[in-house]
């Protein structure tokens, strides 16, 4: 539900984004969505409380996979298209004008979908049925050559590296671009206006750049947080392989809770630092309340 009132809102431009922004934002509430109900309804859920229903057919499930890992990585990838897009507005003035319009927003969230669409589509091959019972393959498993042929290896491999552990390299290495940027501009514009430590003047301009900044942090923040465990436990993995002990497998299943909750979670920073945004919920919260006793006054009168 709040991804869905993300998305209805946002859509609405009503919030004081720029175009460009709200794609992107809308993008990622969209992917965000799509990976609750692949990975957490269609997947978890489906695996522990429906495990003989029709989504456990072999093909089935395998499809399943290619939806959670393609939603995820546009989860992941639309975050890092972002943090590059306020990191151009931020520090690339000349390059803003071109590259941070609606139009390109569209292109590059397009272009990202569809190459981890093309990306994921080999995993369905990766998974054989458990068992078959009257002639009908049931539940998923990897086939046997997964972990021992070059070819699945390397695919295992441009995996780990393509999500998540170049997308979190790359928005710790924006975000800290876009720091030392603010930093030095801030000094610079502050002895331009020969602005003393007594002085209190305010800047529009700065203003709305520390707005922006605000929302590009804990966005960018949230996501390095809650992706941080399930990252350790990657590097871990391609390092240890496949044996764990218990407290590893719990620290696993840690790691995964809490990237599902990063899909959970944008919607209430919006909430925290957007004002508009805020003003739309309540608006939407009010209007059912408000329809309601219209129609009493009308009957009424």
């Amino acid at each position: 539900p709040v991804n869905l009132a993300a998305i209805v809102i946002l859509s609405r431009g009503k919030c004081g984004l720029s175009v460009c922004t709200t794609r992107y934002l809308v993008a990622m509430a969209g992917s965000d969505l799509l990976a609750v109900v692949t990975n957490v309804i269609l997947y978890r859920i489906r695996t522990f409380y429906f495990r003989r229903s029709f989504l456990s057919i072999t093909p089935v499930c395998s499809v399943i996979d290619v939806l959670t890992f393609t939603a995820t990585d546009c989860s992941v990838w639309f975050t890092v298209t972002f943090t590059f897009d306020r990191f151009v507005t931020i520090c690339c003035q000349k390059l803003k004008t071109k590259y941070c319009t609606g139009k390109t927003a569209a292109v590059v969230l397009t272009t990202t979908g569809v190459l981890f669409c093309l990306k994921n589509i080999p995993r369905y091959f990766t998974r054989e049925p458990w068992v078959i019972i009257d002639n009908v393959p049931w539940f998923c498993k990897p086939v046997n050559n997964y972990l021992t042929d070059l070819g699945w290896v390397v695919y295992d491999w441009l995996h780990t590296v393509l999500t998540p552990s170049l997308p979190f390299a790359g928005i710790l290495l924006l975000n800290a671009l876009t720091v030392r940027h603010i930093l030095v501009a801030s000094r610079v514009r502050k002895g331009l206006k020969g602005q003393s430590k007594g002085e209190n003047r305010s800047d529009p301009e700065m203003e709305s750049r520390r707005r922006s900044v605000v929302l590009l942090f804990t966005l960018s923040g949230s996501f390095i947080l809650l992706w941080m465990t399930y990252v350790v436990n990657v590097i871990y993995y391609q390092v240890s392989g496949y044996d764990f002990n218990d407290s590893e497998w719990i620290f696993y299943y840690v790691g995964v809770l809490l990237k599902n909750f990063s899909c959970c979670t944008n919607t209430f920073i919006y909430a925290v630092t957007q004002s508009k945004f805020r003003e739309q919920i309540i608006r939407a919260v009010k209007y059912p309340v408000t329809s309601v006793l219209q129609f009493i006054n009308k009957a009424a009168s």
